[in-house]
């Protein structure tokens, strides 16, 4: 009888793990979601909405082209926020994308996280 108790304890969720795990996904959406909204705030204020739309081409890729293209990853990441930092030639077309040296390796970083997440 403890037995059979035990067991249907367990198989209805009564271990009380499924609360921590509930808390646990959500205090990670809440991370996402404060770091969508701060990238897509430095976005707004720097100068990169003069040649990219989130939705659209304008002198450079749309925002969701670029998250097509490249996978969420870590060192994507990397690699994007190096390329807003230091500009770049080539992958998109001819027109270079033109240096960002004030923008903290931190914040692009964040910048691209929004970026990546628009798929």
């Amino acid at each position: 009888m403890i037995a059979v108790a035990s067991t249907l304890i367990v198989a209805c969720g009564g271990s009380g793990s499924s609360t921590e795990a509930d808390n646990s996904t959500v205090s990670e959406n809440k991370a996402a979601s404060d770091n969508f909204a701060a990238g897509k705030e430095l976005i707004v204020k720097s100068d990169c909405l003069g040649c990219h739309k989130e939705q659209e081409k304008l002198v450079g890729p749309a925002y969701v082209d670029v998250a097509k293209k490249y996978a969420a990853t870590a060192d994507n990441v990397t690699l994007l926020a190096g390329k807003i930092i230091a500009g770049g030639k080539g992958v998109w077309g001819e027109i270079p994308m033109t240096p960002h040296p004030q923008i903290a390796e931190a914040d692009a970083e964040t910048m691209v996280k929004y970026i990546l997440s628009l798929k």
